[in-house]
């Protein structure tokens, strides 16, 4: 055994002669394995997570129509959104008229009106849970979707408390297009005194679909679309005049120039019947006024990620 290990020894000796620097010799078949590849010192990340996503940014917002009155406004948002695990992240925080801007309409943290409003989408991956595809066709993965939205509102009748509960989807496409899609069921608790509250009302539909369009002067433009439709609901029978609708269909188009750190973005959002009211004459006790919940909103936003 002596010998057979010397012999190697020197084997392996020999082979190496000539070999690169940092290669490696199997003693006893003198196979020369290559030198592994110097470390590579990854840079730190410019943000706080590498893969949990945030903003912060300052909205101006123009002919909101989720109310009887349209609205302008510019607010503070915190956005976030990740994927992490079997975990689909989405959410946003407002402050409203922030900066004490908006029209006569509007309320906010400046003017005793609603200080946050909010919107959580978190989606839990059924395919990642059971540890195996569920795709079907084009339907590459699913979800079980949830929409929260809350307005805290200055007192209860100023408030809103929304879910939407169900299942979503990822749909390939083959092309750089993304798709999702979720059909929710719908849970109403406060919602600014409306006589759908506290019932299970209806359904909402919602498509969201993302295009990145390129790099120009090194910043990153990317489409980013969505539509809810709302359907099923019984707001207007319960409300018991022609005032509110039972269905409800916004679609909201945006286009966003992003840097490392800083983000620019604009939208147009056009609505049909948005909040649900019907766009008839409307009449609280300080005369009458003519509601417009049908046509186009805008908004425009710079922002720091982070």
């Amino acid at each position: 055994m002596a010998a057979l290990a010397s012999t190697s020894a020197l084997a392996s000796t020999s082979a190496m002669a000539g070999q690169p620097a940092g290669a490696t010799v199997l003693a006893e078949s003198e196979v020369v394995l290559p030198a592994a590849p110097a470390a590579t010192v990854t840079p730190p990340s410019p943000y706080l997570s590498d893969w949990f996503h945030q903003s912060i940014g300052l909205i101006g917002s123009k002919n909101i129509r989720f109310g009887p009155h349209r609205t302008n406004d510019l607010y503070l948002e915190y956005e976030y959104f990740g994927r992490k695990g079997p975990f689909d992240l989405y959410g946003y925080v407002d402050v409203p008229r922030v900066l004490g801007v908006g029209n006569g309409y509007d309320g906010g943290f400046t003017n005793k009106g609603s200080p946050v409003f909010s919107e959580q989408e978190p989606r839990v991956s059924i395919d990642h849970l059971l540890g195996k595809s569920l795709a079907i066709g084009p339907f590459k993965e699913w979800y079980v979707a949830f929409d929260w939205i809350y307005d805290q509102g200055h007192n209860t009748p100023g408030r809103q408390n929304t879910l939407y509960a169900g299942i979503g989807t990822d749909i390939d496409t083959h092309t750089p297009l993304m798709l999702s899609a979720n059909l929710y069921l719908h849970r109403q608790w406060e919602n600014y005194g409306a006589a759908n509250q506290n019932s299970w009302d209806g359904y909402r539909a919602q498509m969201k679909y993302i295009l990145p369009l390129g790099t120009f002067h090194g910043g990153n433009l990317l489409y980013v679309g969505f539509f809810n439709y709302d359907f099923g609901s019984k707001l207007r029978e319960e409300t018991g005049d022609n005032t509110r609708t039972d269905t409800a269909f916004v679609s909201t188009n945006v286009l966003i120039y992003s840097f490392k750190h800083w983000r620019f973005w604009t939208a147009a959002r056009y609505f049909h019947h948005g909040g649900q009211w019907a766009g008839t004459e409307l009449n609280f006790g300080d005369g009458p006024f003519q509601n417009r919940s049908n046509g186009w909103g805008y908004y425009a936003s710079v922002g720091y990620q982070f």
